[in-house]
């Protein structure tokens, strides 16, 4: 029964699907992308910059609907890569932070917007 119900499946498109190892010539154009600003939040903090002079903490925070840690530890990977700085002060008793896109942050936001649209331009063309 089972060998009659397989016999009656529609194919696959296996034949469609390249084998393992061989990369299709279309996918070796795509440019890399910049895996430091890929990330979701990180794209996120850059993004947020580039449209706003400064942002806080908190505002990052809200904006990107994410905790503490996650905030604290993806906007210092992009601090390290110097494409956002870090202003920490007082208001009061009050410590605040605040976050500036960089120059370097500016052009590789650009960068990274650039190689999006390359991909978009390419898998357009396959349609």
């Amino acid at each position: 029964m089972a060998r009659a119900l397989a016999r009656r499946r529609k194919p696959t498109k296996a034949a469609a699907i390249p084998a393992r190892g061989h990369i299709p010539t279309r996918a070796l154009q795509l440019p890399e992308l910049d895996r430091l600003i890929h990330e979701r939040i990180r794209l996120g903090i850059v993004s947020a910059l580039a449209s706003n002079a400064s942002l806080s903490f908190n505002d990052l925070k809200r904006i990107l609907k994410t905790t503490d840690g996650n905030l604290s530890v993806h906007a210092r990977k992009l601090e390290e890569a110097e494409y956002i700085s870090c202003l920490k002060y007082f208001e009061g008793r009050v410590p605040r932070t605040e976050y500036r896109l960089t120059a370097t942050g500016r052009r590789a936001l650009a960068h990274y917007l650039n190689q999006m649209e390359e991909w978009i331009r390419l898998t357009r063309e396959e349609e």
